[in-house]
């Protein structure tokens, strides 16, 4: 089981808070085990939009497969964000120390930088006080203009939204791009990129569509690329004829068939294999390919 710990504080925004919590839940829902604890440092906690927060003033026993995630708060300057005591500062530290992950949504970076945890370390936060915690926290290494960053277990990501996008990418390390894909599907939100770069995944990367029947196949390919997938069966299992489940699929993601896709699929693990000092033959084989051939000409197609 893994606990994510949220550490709430006076004018936490609501959408940095239920954001996180919201994707964590959401695998919860399809299995993986999270418990999710709210902590702070006063039992009520007033938030940016007016609703209290009742919170636990205790921290759970966090393990290093657990989580804090620190939301950001309302406030003109991060000089003027809430105080923070000495003994949660010191929470951060310790569990970063054994090993855990400690991250932060807008603001909630200023907590981060007060235990120490942003020195040279890549990180972000709101564009509206990214000039201000590079000032703040030399030692820092602020990154404009992406939607989180990670370094070393510190994972920060810029305003309000963006938390959304640090928790996918959270779970997409831990459980794999599929399952990362099935909560964004589930919550109905865009799987999105990390600023400049690309996304990790083509799992992730032809998911941003809003098509049930086209993620009910993907869903299916996701599980079983390395497997014989006939288009008769393909459609069968999601309930529609073959012609139109072709048609849906090349409009959902751009011009891709069921069979391409799969193909993508093979071959972006065969390339993670080969860079991992597999053969090209045991590579094929691994990733379904009957005849190595196939993934040659895969490969100098995309070269």
């Amino acid at each position: 089981m893994s606990h994510v710990a949220l550490l709430l504080l006076p004018g936490v925004h609501l959408l940095d808070l239920a954001g996180p919590a919201q994707v964590f839940d959401t695998a919860a829902h399809f299995g993986h085990a999270y418990t999710l604890s709210y902590v702070g440092e006063q039992v009520r906690v007033p938030s940016a939009q007016g609703l209290e927060l009742v919170v636990r003033l205790d921290w759970p026993e966090l393990t290093a497969e657990d989580l804090i995630v620190v939301p950001g708060w309302r406030g003109p300057t991060l000089a003027e964000s809430p105080a923070i005591g000495a003994a949660t500062l010191q929470v951060l530290r310790e569990h970063h120390a054994r090993g855990g992950t400690v991250a932060s949504v807008c603001a909630g970076a200023e907590a981060l930088g007060r235990a120490g945890l942003l020195d040279g370390r890549r990180c972000t936060t709101h564009h509206d006080v990214q000039g201000e915690l590079a000032a703040r926290y030399p030692k820092a290494v602020v990154v404009r203009d992406v939607l989180f960053t990670t370094d070393e277990r510190v994972v920060t990501s810029a305003g309000i939204a963006s938390g959304i996008d640090l928790a996918l990418h959270l779970i997409a390390t831990r459980h794999g791009p599929a399952t990362a894909a099935q909560v964004a599907r589930d919550m109905v939100v865009y799987a999105r990129r990390n600023g400049h770069e690309p996304q990790a995944s083509a799992m992730l990367r032809y998911r941003f569509h809003l098509d049930d029947t086209v993620h009910r196949a993907q869903n299916l390919i996701d599980a079983r690329f390395d497997q014989p997938l006939p288009l008769p069966a393909l459609a069968a299992a999601v309930g529609v004829s073959e012609r139109t489940l072709t048609r849906q699929f090349s409009r959902a993601t751009g011009g891709l068939t069921p069979l391409r896709y799969q193909q993508t699929l093979r071959l972006e693990r065969a390339e993670h294999l080969i860079s991992h000092g597999a053969t090209l033959d045991a590579a094929s084989r691994t990733v379904g390919f009957e005849d190595p051939r196939m993934l040659r000409r895969l490969r100098a197609r995309t070269a």
